[in-house]
């Protein structure tokens, strides 16, 4: 393996690790009440952030996940004990404390803001890539979104408007297979979800979301394409999570074995098993694993002896 190709697979496994650890803390924190409200997790889905970011300008392009964004907020650069922060409402938190899990954005970073309106990002990923048209900036946008989403109306409208004004915007299905508690195939008469761009006149392509390699180079080429004024793609990027919908879902609706098989398959045991095949000694992956875990660990640690939010700035920040 050339030593390029090595310190890159290298550090695609560190930042997936990192999102890994993230997710398990904010599980315990949540478990322990120390965050308020509703989490959904990402344990599973790593590959797509890392590999979709590593086709980004993060200095100009903009991404808008959905709720499910702590991955695309770490995979965009997004300082860890502020992201702790902001989760456990802390003064420090990206947004002082106020958007919490479902609601973080770090715009200095390229992350422009979860949503937990299913399927809402799309046309604001939309309007910023027209807004892009414009200003000269040559920003391209992401709009991330689950497949439950592609039956939304909003994304429909966003992906005609996109293919319409041939609009320099990327729109990531993050398949988990399970639109909430519900598997797409029984929500849908064709599942291959993709399928549905060449209806609206832009590319669109299925991938393997747990193999990094295919993840990033896919999405070097639809950056490039769409970059240069190709107009808008749809990726459609098969998955699994490893956890529940949401913090507390015992998947009960999910066939025995589903979730030990997943594990099998998850990005980061398939970039290991790579790695290993490649003469990367366990030493040195395990190394790496426990380096991100006890680099989440600490910032955890210091976003809880943050101060709290103060109460009474709850009014700043609001426009009617």
């Amino acid at each position: 393996m050339h030593e390029s190709d090595l310190n890159q697979y290298l550090n695609e496994l560190t930042s997936m690790w990192r999102i890994r650890h993230f997710e398990e803390h904010v599980a315990q924190l949540r478990a322990d009440n120390l965050i308020a409200g509703s989490v959904h997790l990402c344990n599973g889905q790593e590959a797509i952030y890392v590999g979709t970011c590593a086709a980004l300008d993060l200095r100009r392009d903009a991404v808008f996940p959905t709720y499910r964004g702590h991955g695309w907020a770490i995979a965009c650069g997004t300082p860890l004990d502020a992201l702790f922060a902001e989760l456990l409402g802390r003064a420090g938190g990206v947004n002082g404390g106020r958007g919490g899990s479902a609601y973080l954005s770090a715009p200095d970073h390229g992350l422009y803001g979860e949503n937990s309106i299913v399927g809402a990002g799309a046309p604001i990923a939309a309007g910023a890539a027209l807004a892009a048209t414009f200003d000269g900036s040559g920003r391209i946008t992401v709009a991330a979104f689950g497949e439950g989403a592609m039956n939304q109306g909003s994304v429909h409208e966003a992906l005609n408007f996109a293919a319409v004004y041939q609009l320099p915007v990327l729109f990531i299905v993050e398949n988990n297979r399970y639109s909430e508690l519900t598997p797409i195939a029984s929500m849908v008469r064709s599942d291959r979800l993709y399928s549905r761009a060449s209806g609206y006149g832009m590319r669109g392509v299925r991938i393997d979301g747990n193999d990094i390699d295919t993840v990033r180079e896919t999405a070097i080429q639809a950056a490039a394409h769409t970059r240069s004024g190709g107009g808008p793609v749809l990726i459609e990027a098969m998955t699994q999570r490893l956890v529940g919908h949401y913090f507390g879902d015992a998947q009960l609706y999910r066939p025995d074995g589903e979730v030990e098989q997943a594990r099998e398959d998850e990005p980061i045991a398939r970039l290991t098993r790579l790695l290993a095949a490649r003469g990367v000694a366990q030493a040195e992956l395990d190394a790496i694993r426990d380096a991100a875990h006890q680099e989440v660990a600490e910032a955890a640690k210091r976003a809880l002896a943050a101060p709290l939010a103060d109460p009474s700035t709850i009014e700043e920040h609001m426009y009617a």
